[in-house]
Protein backbone atom coordinates (compact mmCIF):
# COMPACT_ATOMS: atom_id res chain seq x y z
CA UNK A 1 0.00 0.00 0.00
CA UNK A 2 1.21 3.31 -1.22
CA UNK A 3 2.23 6.49 1.97
CA UNK A 4 -1.08 7.75 0.31
CA UNK A 5 -3.52 5.38 0.89
CA UNK A 6 -2.07 4.25 4.23
CA UNK A 7 -2.53 7.81 5.26
CA UNK A 8 -5.93 7.45 4.07
CA UNK A 9 -7.07 4.55 5.79
CA UNK A 10 -5.23 5.67 8.97
CA UNK A 11 -7.82 8.42 8.83
CA UNK A 12 -11.45 6.82 8.26
CA UNK A 13 -13.20 6.51 11.06
CA UNK A 14 -13.89 3.25 12.45
CA UNK A 15 -16.87 1.63 13.97
CA UNK A 16 -14.59 1.30 17.57
CA UNK A 17 -14.36 5.07 17.44
CA UNK A 18 -18.35 5.53 16.81
CA UNK A 19 -19.11 3.74 19.90
CA UNK A 20 -16.91 5.69 21.73
CA UNK A 21 -18.27 9.14 20.67
CA UNK A 22 -21.87 7.79 21.59
CA UNK A 23 -20.66 5.78 24.86
CA UNK A 24 -21.87 2.29 23.90
CA UNK A 25 -20.38 -0.91 23.27
CA UNK A 26 -18.79 -2.12 19.77
CA UNK A 27 -22.01 -4.09 19.38
CA UNK A 28 -24.66 -1.86 20.25
CA UNK A 29 -23.39 0.02 17.87
CA UNK A 30 -23.12 -2.18 15.28
CA UNK A 31 -26.79 -3.05 15.62
CA UNK A 32 -28.14 0.45 15.68
CA UNK A 33 -26.06 1.59 12.26
CA UNK A 34 -27.80 -2.15 10.83
CA UNK A 35 -31.57 -0.89 12.15
CA UNK A 36 -31.48 -4.34 13.82
CA UNK A 37 -34.22 -4.68 16.59
CA UNK A 38 -33.81 -4.01 20.32
CA UNK A 39 -32.12 -0.41 20.45
CA UNK A 40 -33.69 1.77 22.20
CA UNK A 41 -34.63 4.79 19.77
CA UNK A 42 -32.09 7.18 22.15
CA UNK A 43 -29.73 4.78 21.42
CA UNK A 44 -30.28 4.63 17.64
CA UNK A 45 -30.17 8.25 17.99
CA UNK A 46 -26.67 8.94 19.67
CA UNK A 47 -24.97 6.11 17.50
CA UNK A 48 -26.37 8.12 14.46
CA UNK A 49 -25.36 11.18 15.22
CA UNK A 50 -21.82 10.30 16.34
CA UNK A 51 -21.54 8.21 12.84
CA UNK A 52 -22.31 11.25 10.94
CA UNK A 53 -20.41 13.40 13.39
CA UNK A 54 -16.92 11.14 12.58
CA UNK A 55 -18.11 10.82 9.05
CA UNK A 56 -18.52 7.11 9.63
CA UNK A 57 -20.41 5.33 6.54
CA UNK A 58 -21.19 1.43 6.67
CA UNK A 59 -19.43 -0.88 4.00
CA UNK A 60 -23.27 -1.81 2.07
CA UNK A 61 -21.33 -4.57 0.23
CA UNK A 62 -19.62 -6.46 3.10
CA UNK A 63 -22.49 -6.48 5.12
CA UNK A 64 -24.46 -7.88 2.47
CA UNK A 65 -22.19 -10.82 2.05
CA UNK A 66 -21.94 -11.70 4.64
CA UNK A 67 -25.39 -11.72 5.21
CA UNK A 68 -25.59 -14.44 2.18
CA UNK A 69 -26.79 -11.94 -0.54
CA UNK A 70 -24.93 -12.16 -4.07
CA UNK A 71 -22.73 -9.36 -5.12
CA UNK A 72 -24.63 -7.36 -8.11
CA UNK A 73 -20.94 -6.90 -9.90
CA UNK A 74 -19.10 -8.83 -12.83
CA UNK A 75 -15.48 -7.77 -13.34
CA UNK A 76 -13.99 -7.36 -16.59
CA UNK A 77 -10.56 -7.70 -17.11
CA UNK A 78 -8.46 -6.61 -19.97
CA UNK A 79 -5.99 -5.04 -21.89
CA UNK A 80 -5.23 -1.26 -21.38
CA UNK A 81 -8.69 0.68 -21.48
CA UNK A 82 -7.24 3.55 -23.17
CA UNK A 83 -6.89 1.74 -26.37
CA UNK A 84 -10.18 2.50 -28.04
CA UNK A 85 -11.05 -1.20 -28.56
CA UNK A 86 -10.93 -2.07 -25.09
CA UNK A 87 -12.99 0.75 -23.72
CA UNK A 88 -15.52 0.13 -26.50
CA UNK A 89 -15.70 -3.45 -25.27
CA UNK A 90 -16.14 -2.16 -21.64
CA UNK A 91 -18.80 0.10 -22.79
CA UNK A 92 -21.15 -2.55 -24.54
CA UNK A 93 -20.54 -4.64 -21.57
CA UNK A 94 -22.05 -2.02 -18.99
CA UNK A 95 -24.52 -1.63 -21.51
CA UNK A 96 -26.21 -4.99 -21.10
CA UNK A 97 -25.16 -5.43 -17.15
CA UNK A 98 -27.41 -2.31 -16.93
CA UNK A 99 -30.75 -3.77 -18.32
CA UNK A 100 -30.20 -6.43 -15.96
CA UNK A 101 -29.19 -4.72 -12.44
CA UNK A 102 -25.77 -5.73 -12.38
CA UNK A 103 -22.86 -3.11 -12.40
CA UNK A 104 -19.16 -3.37 -13.90
CA UNK A 105 -15.81 -3.79 -12.27
CA UNK A 106 -12.72 -3.64 -14.72
CA UNK A 107 -8.97 -4.39 -14.36
CA UNK A 108 -6.30 -4.40 -16.76
CA UNK A 109 -3.61 -6.70 -16.98
CA UNK A 110 -1.22 -5.00 -18.91
CA UNK A 111 -0.72 -8.39 -20.84
CA UNK A 112 0.93 -9.76 -18.07
CA UNK A 113 0.19 -13.57 -16.90
CA UNK A 114 0.92 -13.84 -13.30
CA UNK A 115 -1.24 -10.16 -12.77
CA UNK A 116 -4.26 -11.98 -14.62
CA UNK A 117 -4.22 -14.93 -12.51
CA UNK A 118 -3.79 -12.47 -9.76
CA UNK A 119 -6.46 -10.18 -11.01
CA UNK A 120 -8.62 -13.33 -11.43
CA UNK A 121 -8.22 -14.18 -7.52
CA UNK A 122 -8.57 -11.10 -6.38
CA UNK A 123 -12.12 -10.76 -7.96
CA UNK A 124 -13.62 -14.24 -7.18
CA UNK A 125 -12.87 -13.46 -3.62
CA UNK A 126 -14.99 -10.42 -4.22
CA UNK A 127 -17.86 -12.75 -5.43
CA UNK A 128 -18.83 -11.41 -8.61
CA UNK A 129 -21.27 -13.08 -10.09
CA UNK A 130 -19.73 -13.04 -13.31
CA UNK A 131 -15.82 -12.56 -14.80
CA UNK A 132 -15.13 -11.40 -18.24
CA UNK A 133 -11.21 -12.00 -19.42
CA UNK A 134 -9.55 -10.66 -22.17
CA UNK A 135 -6.41 -13.51 -21.67
CA UNK A 136 -3.05 -12.57 -21.65
CA UNK A 137 -1.97 -15.95 -20.45
CA UNK A 138 -1.57 -18.75 -22.54
CA UNK A 139 -3.12 -21.51 -20.65
CA UNK A 140 -6.05 -21.31 -18.02
CA UNK A 141 -6.19 -25.04 -16.83
CA UNK A 142 -5.24 -23.76 -13.12
CA UNK A 143 -9.26 -22.73 -12.86
CA UNK A 144 -10.41 -26.29 -13.89
CA UNK A 145 -7.91 -27.46 -11.35
CA UNK A 146 -8.92 -24.38 -8.38
CA UNK A 147 -12.18 -24.13 -9.61
CA UNK A 148 -14.02 -20.39 -10.26
CA UNK A 149 -16.33 -21.22 -7.00
CA UNK A 150 -19.16 -21.19 -9.29
CA UNK A 151 -18.61 -17.98 -10.92
CA UNK A 152 -19.22 -18.37 -14.55
CA UNK A 153 -16.80 -17.02 -17.00
CA UNK A 154 -16.76 -15.86 -20.23
CA UNK A 155 -13.71 -14.83 -22.87
CA UNK A 156 -13.31 -12.26 -24.95
CA UNK A 157 -11.16 -11.91 -28.23
CA UNK A 158 -8.91 -14.84 -27.25
CA UNK A 159 -9.94 -17.97 -26.38
CA UNK A 160 -9.04 -19.84 -23.41
CA UNK A 161 -6.62 -22.88 -23.23
CA UNK A 162 -6.74 -26.04 -21.09
CA UNK A 163 -10.54 -24.54 -19.83
CA UNK A 164 -13.88 -25.14 -21.39
CA UNK A 165 -15.66 -21.69 -21.09
CA UNK A 166 -18.35 -19.05 -23.74
CA UNK A 167 -16.21 -17.32 -25.60
CA UNK A 168 -16.63 -14.33 -28.45
CA UNK A 169 -13.98 -13.42 -30.66
CA UNK A 170 -13.55 -11.60 -33.77
CA UNK A 171 -13.56 -13.27 -37.03
CA UNK A 172 -9.30 -12.56 -37.21
CA UNK A 173 -8.44 -14.95 -40.14
CA UNK A 174 -11.38 -13.90 -42.13
CA UNK A 175 -10.72 -10.14 -41.63
CA UNK A 176 -6.71 -10.43 -42.57
CA UNK A 177 -7.45 -12.55 -45.79
CA UNK A 178 -9.82 -9.72 -47.04
CA UNK A 179 -7.40 -6.95 -46.40
CA UNK A 180 -4.88 -8.67 -48.52
CA UNK A 181 -7.30 -9.54 -51.11
CA UNK A 182 -8.21 -5.93 -51.04
CA UNK A 183 -4.47 -5.24 -51.85
CA UNK A 184 -3.86 -7.95 -54.33
CA UNK A 185 -7.02 -6.90 -56.51
CA UNK A 186 -5.36 -3.49 -56.81
CA UNK A 187 -2.16 -5.08 -58.46
CA UNK A 188 0.19 -4.70 -55.25
CA UNK A 189 2.39 -7.89 -54.89
CA UNK A 190 5.06 -6.27 -52.31
CA UNK A 191 2.67 -5.99 -49.51
CA UNK A 192 4.39 -5.50 -45.86
CA UNK A 193 2.68 -6.93 -42.56
CA UNK A 194 3.34 -5.05 -39.64
CA UNK A 195 1.61 -7.68 -36.48
CA UNK A 196 1.78 -7.31 -33.12
CA UNK A 197 2.38 -10.59 -30.39
CA UNK A 198 2.69 -13.34 -32.66
CA UNK A 199 2.06 -15.55 -29.38
CA UNK A 200 -1.45 -13.96 -28.78
CA UNK A 201 -3.88 -16.34 -30.43
CA UNK A 202 -5.72 -13.30 -32.66
CA UNK A 203 -2.22 -11.92 -33.63
CA UNK A 204 -1.75 -15.39 -34.95
CA UNK A 205 -5.18 -15.96 -36.73
CA UNK A 206 -4.82 -12.75 -38.63
CA UNK A 207 -1.07 -13.42 -40.01
CA UNK A 208 -2.54 -17.19 -41.04
CA UNK A 209 -5.43 -15.56 -42.61
CA UNK A 210 -2.52 -12.97 -44.74
CA UNK A 211 -0.63 -15.72 -45.70
CA UNK A 212 -3.48 -17.72 -46.30
CA UNK A 213 -4.44 -14.80 -49.18
CA UNK A 214 -1.31 -14.68 -50.39
CA UNK A 215 -0.63 -18.22 -51.23
CA UNK A 216 -3.83 -18.43 -53.06
CA UNK A 217 -2.53 -15.78 -54.86
CA UNK A 218 0.69 -17.59 -55.46
CA UNK A 219 2.51 -14.41 -54.59
CA UNK A 220 6.06 -14.70 -52.42
CA UNK A 221 6.90 -11.52 -53.00
CA UNK A 222 5.86 -10.26 -49.58
CA UNK A 223 7.74 -12.42 -47.28
CA UNK A 224 10.62 -10.07 -46.65
CA UNK A 225 8.09 -7.39 -45.54
CA UNK A 226 6.63 -9.44 -42.63
CA UNK A 227 7.66 -8.30 -39.28
CA UNK A 228 6.04 -9.45 -36.00
CA UNK A 229 6.49 -8.47 -32.38
CA UNK A 230 5.39 -5.06 -32.71
CA UNK A 231 3.78 -3.82 -29.61
CA UNK A 232 3.40 0.00 -29.10
CA UNK A 233 2.89 3.39 -31.54
CA UNK A 234 6.12 3.80 -31.22
CA UNK A 235 8.05 0.44 -32.31
CA UNK A 236 5.53 0.53 -35.44
CA UNK A 237 5.84 3.73 -36.21
CA UNK A 238 9.91 3.28 -36.25
CA UNK A 239 9.11 -0.29 -38.46
CA UNK A 240 7.47 1.19 -41.17
CA UNK A 241 9.96 4.07 -41.59
CA UNK A 242 12.30 0.64 -42.17
CA UNK A 243 10.31 -0.85 -44.37
CA UNK A 244 10.01 2.19 -46.21
CA UNK A 245 13.64 2.73 -46.31
CA UNK A 246 14.31 -1.06 -48.16
CA UNK A 247 14.87 -1.51 -52.01
CA UNK A 248 12.36 -2.55 -53.28
CA UNK A 249 10.13 -0.89 -51.04
CA UNK A 250 6.73 -2.80 -50.26
CA UNK A 251 3.85 -0.78 -51.71
CA UNK A 252 1.23 -1.64 -49.36
CA UNK A 253 1.28 -2.13 -45.40
CA UNK A 254 -1.23 -3.47 -43.79
CA UNK A 255 -1.19 -3.65 -40.02
CA UNK A 256 -2.75 -5.61 -37.32
CA UNK A 257 -4.11 -3.47 -34.67
CA UNK A 258 -5.41 0.16 -34.35
CA UNK A 259 -2.10 0.76 -32.39
CA UNK A 260 0.26 -0.23 -34.93
CA UNK A 261 -1.85 1.55 -37.75
CA UNK A 262 -1.22 5.18 -35.81
CA UNK A 263 2.33 4.31 -35.68
CA UNK A 264 1.98 3.68 -39.48
CA UNK A 265 0.64 6.97 -40.01
CA UNK A 266 3.28 8.64 -38.64
CA UNK A 267 5.77 7.39 -40.69
CA UNK A 268 3.82 8.22 -43.32
CA UNK A 269 2.49 11.22 -42.65
CA UNK A 270 5.48 13.24 -44.60
CA UNK A 271 5.89 10.83 -46.83
CA UNK A 272 5.53 11.92 -50.79
CA UNK A 273 4.62 9.00 -52.46
CA UNK A 274 2.85 6.80 -49.78
CA UNK A 275 2.08 2.71 -50.38
CA UNK A 276 -1.49 1.88 -49.55
CA UNK A 277 -2.10 1.30 -46.08
CA UNK A 278 -5.24 -1.33 -44.55
CA UNK A 279 -5.47 -1.06 -40.59
CA UNK A 280 -7.12 -3.83 -38.49
CA UNK A 281 -9.39 -2.25 -36.12
CA UNK A 282 -11.19 0.82 -37.05
CA UNK A 283 -10.97 4.11 -34.58
CA UNK A 284 -11.39 7.36 -34.45
CA UNK A 285 -11.36 9.93 -37.34
CA UNK A 286 -10.31 6.77 -39.41
CA UNK A 287 -12.94 7.98 -41.45
CA UNK A 288 -11.90 11.83 -41.58
CA UNK A 289 -8.46 10.92 -42.72
CA UNK A 290 -9.43 8.11 -44.90
CA UNK A 291 -7.79 5.43 -43.49
CA UNK A 292 -8.80 1.87 -44.61
CA UNK A 293 -9.58 -0.28 -42.26
CA UNK A 294 -11.08 -4.07 -41.37
CA UNK A 295 -13.79 -2.84 -39.12
CA UNK A 296 -15.69 -4.99 -36.72
CA UNK A 297 -18.37 -3.96 -34.03
CA UNK A 298 -16.54 -3.61 -30.50
CA UNK A 299 -19.58 -2.69 -28.62
CA UNK A 300 -21.53 -5.69 -29.70
CA UNK A 301 -18.65 -8.31 -28.99
CA UNK A 302 -18.83 -6.74 -25.16
CA UNK A 303 -22.65 -6.88 -25.74
CA UNK A 304 -22.60 -10.55 -26.64
CA UNK A 305 -20.42 -11.37 -23.80
CA UNK A 306 -22.33 -9.39 -21.21
CA UNK A 307 -25.47 -11.59 -22.43
CA UNK A 308 -23.92 -14.56 -22.07
CA UNK A 309 -22.46 -13.77 -18.61
CA UNK A 310 -25.95 -12.93 -17.40
CA UNK A 311 -27.65 -16.43 -19.12
CA UNK A 312 -25.12 -18.23 -16.93
CA UNK A 313 -25.96 -15.84 -14.11
CA UNK A 314 -29.57 -17.09 -14.66
CA UNK A 315 -28.88 -20.96 -14.42
CA UNK A 316 -27.91 -21.53 -18.04
CA UNK A 317 -25.61 -24.92 -17.91
CA UNK A 318 -25.46 -25.95 -21.29
CA UNK A 319 -22.00 -26.89 -23.07
CA UNK A 320 -19.72 -23.91 -23.68
CA UNK A 321 -20.59 -21.87 -26.59
CA UNK A 322 -18.27 -19.37 -29.06
CA UNK A 323 -19.43 -16.63 -30.73
CA UNK A 324 -17.50 -15.26 -34.35
CA UNK A 325 -18.31 -11.18 -34.49
CA UNK A 326 -17.58 -10.76 -38.43
CA UNK A 327 -15.35 -8.43 -40.11
CA UNK A 328 -15.57 -5.68 -43.15
CA UNK A 329 -13.11 -3.68 -45.36
CA UNK A 330 -14.20 -0.03 -45.19
CA UNK A 331 -12.55 1.29 -47.82
CA UNK A 332 -11.57 5.25 -47.16
CA UNK A 333 -8.89 6.06 -49.66
CA UNK A 334 -5.56 4.55 -48.01
CA UNK A 335 -6.18 1.07 -49.27
CA UNK A 336 -6.88 1.70 -52.84
CA UNK A 337 -4.01 3.47 -53.86
CA UNK A 338 -2.34 1.64 -56.45
CA UNK A 339 1.49 0.16 -56.40
CA UNK A 340 4.07 2.32 -57.55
Amino acid sequence: MSAARSAEAARRPTLTQVAALAGVSLKTASRALNSEPNVAEETGRRVRDAADQLGYRLNGIARELRRGATSALVGLISGDLTNPFYSAVASGIERELRQHGLQLVTANNDEDAELEHELIDAFLERRVRALLVVPSADRHAYLAIEGSRGVPFVFLDRPPDGVAADVVVIDNAGGARAAAEHLLTRGHRRIAMVADLARMVPQRGRIEGFQQAMRAAGNSEWEPYLRTDVHDVRRAEQTVRELLELDPAPTAVFTTNNRLTTGALRALKEHPDPPALIGFDDFDLADVIGTTVVAHDAVVMGREAARLAVERIGGHAGPARSIVISTSVIARGSGERPPR
